[in-house]
């Protein structure tokens, strides 16, 4: 399968290729689903989840399919209440030190604190039923200081002052007392389940400088791998961060992370050449390209592509794919075309 083999940096033949949010708004096969169930249905009623999981696999010709589910579930076990309205809303939010006391740690059931999120089981097993055996699998998780923020602040955008004062103040530790075993087991529940790695989104990652990032962030993601890696040696396990930088990058060393995500702010050959030796690449074209006008879509991606093509880079550890999500504004035509002009552009490698 050329997504695993890409993860383990030695696939030989065209690149495989998925989007962040691949099934999502833009596309009409979600607004059909969409339009006759709730958010929260669509992700906790494992039949919907696959039905929406394979539907952007069979347009659009993606190599590997990814669980529709939302990262906030674990927030939702904690006993911040959860709904979309119709972005995500929590009950309440992590304001004080005494808010620590308001979460709720699942009790453990086997063994693992994750069963609330069974539901994401469910429905990997029967994505996983269906699921030709050319295509990957991922389940996915945020990350520690990207849920922290959500904690907080509600959400990723802005300056995130609250988060960041939280830091130093005592949330931040005591929520990751409650977060990191809850976390660390969902994603042995999705591994467990049939994905073939999981990811961990760290969409906060580069609202933080390094050094900050270094101190705070590292040593949370370091926990939660340490803990998923002892259950689940052999899952690989793709980390995404956005804003950060190769001063962040530098501070993973020695995290058990097979693959690094990067955002489209940065020249796809310099990451190959200076971080992939020591993980396999995802990313990283720019989202907003396949909002653009068709000709204009297909102008800048096939450029892109073929300076790839040409550049000599080591392109056996590389998954192709957005530097962040599909946005709504997405047009289906440049996805399919995107697609097609991977195919035809690197189709060629290993024969």
């Amino acid at each position: 399968m050329i997504f695993t083999d890409a993860l383990n940096r030695r696939n030989p033949a065209r690149p495989p290729v998925w989007f962040m949010r691949q099934a999502g708004r833009y596309h009409c096969h979600y607004q059909a689903i969409r339009a006759r169930h709730s958010f929260m249905e669509m992700c906790k009623n494992p039949q919907l989840a696959r039905d929406i999981t394979f539907g952007p696999l069979e347009d659009f010709g993606f190599d590997a399919a990814i669980l529709f589910s939302d990262l906030l579930f674990p927030l939702e076990a904690l006993g911040m209440g959860l709904d979309y309205v119709p972005g995500p809303k929590l009950g309440w939010h992590l304001k004080t030190r005494e808010d620590l006391r308001r979460l709720t740690l699942p009790a453990a059931t086997n063994g693992a604190r994750a069963g609330f999120m069974e539901f994401q089981a469910e429905a990997l097993k029967v994505i996983a039923q269906r699921l030709p055996t050319t295509k990957g699998l991922i389940g996915f998780v945020g990350g520690p200081w990207t849920l922290f923020c959500y904690a907080v602040d509600g959400s990723h955008a802005g300056g995130l002052e609250d988060s960041k004062r939280g830091l130093t103040d005592g949330r931040y530790e005591g929520f990751l007392e409650a977060l990191v075993p809850l976390l660390a087991d969902n994603m042995m529940l999705q591994a467990r389940a049939g994905a073939h790695a999981v990811a961990l989104f760290d969409t906060c990652g580069g609202e933080v400088d390094a050094t900050t990032y270094a101190k705070h962030v590292v040593p949370a993601l370091r926990m939660v791998l340490e803990r998923f890696r002892a259950a689940c040696p052999e899952t690989p396990v793709i980390y995404y961060s956005k804003k950060t930088d190769p001063a962040h990058w530098e501070k993973l060393e020695g995290l058990p992370i097979q693959c690094l995500g990067v955002d489209w702010r940065h020249d796809l050959r310099d990451v190959l050449r200076d971080f992939g030796r020591g993980y396999a690449i995802q990313g990283n074209m720019d989202p907003e390209w396949i909002t653009l006008p068709e000709a204009q879509c297909e102008e800048k991606t096939r450029a892109w592509f073929e300076g790839i093509a040409a550049s000599g880079a080591d392109l056996s550890g590389w998954i192709c794919g957005l530097g962040h999500g599909c946005t709504p504004q997405a047009k289906e035509a440049n996805v399919r075309r995107v697609i097609q002009l991977q195919h035809e552009i690197f189709g060629g490698r290993g024969q």
